[in-house]
């Protein structure tokens, strides 16, 4: 089993004063059908980098939750991290998978420019996946119609919308649905998992 280094949200609770991490319980097991033991990174660039240097990671899952501060978003101390923690695993050549908000980080980095979508936030929406249709969930309200050189698009939304890319060189691979989220977890998302943290059977 691999460990895999997963980000989490930031949760405000305004009735304590308390900023809090948070991750969907159903990543953990989603990960280990993929072969992959999710190790929860804290909102703290220090404790993260800290704990990257530490465990043996084979990777790095960057979940969904929060907007990033470029686009409005309320949580520096996420985006801090998750640069950090995406800088560290490219250096060491080791693959980083975005989820919704993970994609929009992402997109962001290699210099694609988001904007707000309507109509993305559904239970099931159907899309071109890899050339192929297909039916994925959606809860996202900022994303992008064109891509940069670098990031291949693999799957997109009948308004043009991408939904997922692939870099060229780079071990970087995000999608803008959940696959956690899933009811029963998708043959092909878990195909896709595992491919790309190298824990095919």
């Amino acid at each position: 089993m691999k460990l895999v280094a997963v980000t989490q949200r930031v949760d405000v609770a305004g009735a304590v004063n308390e900023r809090r991490d948070g991750l969907d319980q159903r990543w953990a097991p989603l990960l280990r059908r993929c072969g992959l033991l999710a190790v929860p990174m804290p909102n703290d660039v220090g404790v993260a980098e800290t704990l990257w240097r530490s465990l043996p990671f084979a990777g790095l899952v960057l979940t969904g939750g929060n907007t990033p501060v470029a686009y409005g978003g309320n949580a520096p101390e996420r985006d801090a991290t998750e640069e950090t923690l995406i800088a560290a695993a490219l250096a060491a050549g080791l693959p980083v998978f975005g989820v919704c908000r993970g994609m929009q980080v992402l997109q962001h980095r290699f210099g694609v420019t988001l904007a707000p979508v309507e109509g993305h936030v559904t239970a099931a929406m159907g899309i071109t996946r890899a050339g192929a249709p297909a039916s994925v969930n959606s809860y996202h309200t900022f994303g992008a119609r064109e891509s940069v050189p670098d990031l291949d698009v693999w799957a997109v939304a009948p308004d043009g919308v991408i939904k997922a890319v692939r870099h060229r060189s780079l071990p970087v691979l995000a999608i803008m649905w959940h696959p956690e989220r899933c009811p029963v977890p998708d043959d092909a998302d878990l195909a896709l998992i595992r491919a790309h943290f190298g824990t095919a059977p």
